[in-house]
């Protein structure tokens, strides 16, 4: 039976190379796949799927206005050895485009796989990771490391100082240059709003 994946992490821990690799099983053994990226990541000329590591594919680009229940029962006409959808950045998806992805699972019966973030640099869900935490039948942690070794679920945003950044839009497009992958005790040492108490205590607890 086809289930719906979401595989999340913090900033920075592999998953667009992860989703690449998945596209790569699929098509040596002869079968299609169809990449989704969002169309609000401009830094390249088309929509691709692209990885810090250098590789890249071209993909669908999807908005807020892409129904991919609709566009994959048009592409399975098409593509008859149609096996995976596989989005990246799925986090930008909206409530009801999640609700789609289940309708492709259930109806089409094609697996779907969904890469992306919970929070942002906040510490705030967005809209498609919170309905994919909810709805998808398997959840899978990639993991990435802070700076002080231990494992990093927090995105930190820095200005060009390298300074935390704790106001602004939720949506800024970014790599290292405007980005860090912390652990909670980093995240609330720098971002001073999240973190409204002292974080001393924290540290002598984990340094048991």
């Amino acid at each position: 039976m086809a289930k719906l994946y979401f595989y999340y992490s913090a900033m920075n821990a592999g998953k667009s190379t992860t989703l690449l690799q998945s596209s790569y099983n699929y098509c040596e053994r002869g079968m299609d796949v169809l990449l989704f990226s969002p169309c609000i990541d401009t830094r390249l000329t088309k929509p691709y799927v692209h990885s810090r590591i250098g590789l890249k594919e071209e993909a669908v680009g999807f908005d807020d206005d892409l129904d991919f229940f609709t566009y994959v029962k048009e592409q399975e006409k098409k593509l008859t050895k149609l096996r995976c959808v596989l989005i990246d950045e799925a986090h930008f998806l909206k409530k009801e485009q999640v609700k789609q992805l289940t309708q492709i699972t259930t109806e089409i019966q094609i697996p779907v796989l969904c890469y992306g973030l919970r929070s942002d640099f906040k510490g705030e869900p967005f809209e498609g990771s919170k309905y994919l935490l909810i709805w998808a039948e398997e959840l899978v942690e990639i993991k990435t490391i802070c700076h002080c070794g231990r494992k990093a679920t927090m995105n930190l945003r820095i200005d060009p100082a390298g300074n935390s950044v704790e106001e602004g839009s939720q949506i800024q497009i970014g790599g290292n240059e405007s980005y860090l992958s912390t652990c909670m005790v980093h995240f609330r040492e720098s971002n001073k709003k999240f973190s409204k108490g002292e974080i001393t205590q924290v540290y002598a607890e984990l340094n048991q």
